[in-house]
């Protein structure tokens, strides 16, 4: 039996791969202004929250590429994620700052955006517009690139040394 947006991890906010052009299309001619990031987001904190709020408040609808577990282990290494797939669909899903939500495997979420056809991708500071491999296929179908600052100090990775660091205790306290 197939699962009805609300069965899935993230409710209706979690779209398919075969879902997504058809949203992207639907909004567009709604005439909202689409917005999309991707990313591992592993152990949401406040330096995601504060990107995805910010990166919301470009567009109407803020649609998120998350990377699955098999993408993230081949980012971050074996130890990754700490949190599988299914729950970080559901936690980014619960921000009220988040629309949608759409799993992809690959090293870049370029056929996602091709699918969609977003306004404005968006990234972390960590990039540059020069070196985003994705600001080519962003620009072909007539979306803007926009590098947003990321929360000083605040990353999974700063995060996961602390907690390793402390044996857990203290581990949100800076």
């Amino acid at each position: 039996m197939r699962k009805q947006p609300e069965d899935r991890p993230g409710g209706a906010k979690q779209v398919s791969r075969a879902e997504l052009g058809d949203l992207g299309t639907r909004l567009r001619e709604d005439g909202q202004r689409i917005v999309f990031t991707n990313g591992c987001f592993d152990l949401l904190h406040v330096g995601h929250l504060r990107y995805l709020e910010q990166a919301r408040r470009l567009g109407d609808v803020l649609v998120i590429g998350l990377n699955t577990d098999e993408s993230v282990r081949g980012l971050k290494g074996p130890s990754r994620p700490i949190l599988p797939e299914d729950e970080r669909a559901e936690l980014l899903a619960g921000l009220a700052c988040v629309d949608y939500v759409t799993l992809f495997g690959e090293p870049t979420p370029h056929e996602v955006i091709r699918a969609l056809r977003p306004h404005v991708h968006v990234k972390g500071g960590d990039y540059s517009a020069d070196e985003l491999p994705e600001a080519e296929v962003v620009h072909a179908v007539d979306g803007e690139v926009v590098i947003m600052p990321l929360v000083p100090g605040r990353s999974t990775s700063s995060l996961i040394e602390r907690i390793l660091e402390t044996g857990g205790e203290r581990a949100g306290q800076s």
